[in-house]
């Protein structure tokens, strides 16, 4: 399968770790899905799958969570257990396969632009029937509202935009259809 990096920009997700629960952590409940979506298939891990979230809610942003495939254990998928992994890692203890930092949106960007391909989704971009994806892709998405118009146009500094057609999807459900087309195009999926 080919190697993968999804980048999710969240506007409010809480970069403390003092919440209730997901949805009212500046809505890290689409980061959980996301998450599982992106790194999980139905008996296991994607290990060829890195997912980073860059958290810019109160009170400490940036705050970004990088999440290895090849090196992630102890995990289910249930939101119970990414509550408190994101507690636990927000609050600076270790989880195996879990890093975090004060790296910026834009400082990630900037560095994997170096030796990658950036593909920014957004509606009126290039519809994905049309393109080959580079074998060292990073798709970036941004959570319930989109990406903010200024981060749009950093990361097109970098990539391209791409577009899954007219009809607006979830971010998680974005990012399981850039998994089924990557997984069909390395021959995996039949």
């Amino acid at each position: 399968m080919l190697p993968r990096q999804f980048i999710f920009f969240s506007r409010l997700g809480k970069t403390d770790p003092s919440f209730h629960n997901l949805h009212d952590a500046g809505r890290l409940d689409i980061a959980y899905e996301c998450i599982v979506t992106s790194l999980f298939l139905s008996h296991g891990i994607r290990r060829d799958v890195t997912f980073h979230a860059v958290l810019n809610g109160p009170p400490n942003p940036p705050l970004h969570i990088k999440i290895d495939g090849e090196k992630l254990y102890d995990v289910r998928t249930d939101v119970d257990t990414w509550q408190q992994i994101l507690r636990k890692t927000i609050s600076g203890k270790p989880h195996p396969g879990i890093s975090v930092d004060k790296t910026s949106f834009e400082a990630l960007l900037r560095s994997e632009a170096q030796t990658h391909h950036i593909y920014v989704l957004e509606e009126g971009g290039k519809n994905v029937a049309d393109l080959e994806f580079a074998d060292d892709a990073v798709f970036v998405l941004g959570d319930h509202v989109g990406l903010p118009r200024n981060v749009e146009r950093f990361g097109l500094r970098f990539g391209e935009k791409i577009s899954l057609g007219k009809q607006p999807y979830l971010a998680a459900s974005c990012i399981t259809i850039i998994n089924y087309l990557l997984d069909c195009r390395s021959k995996s999926c039949f």
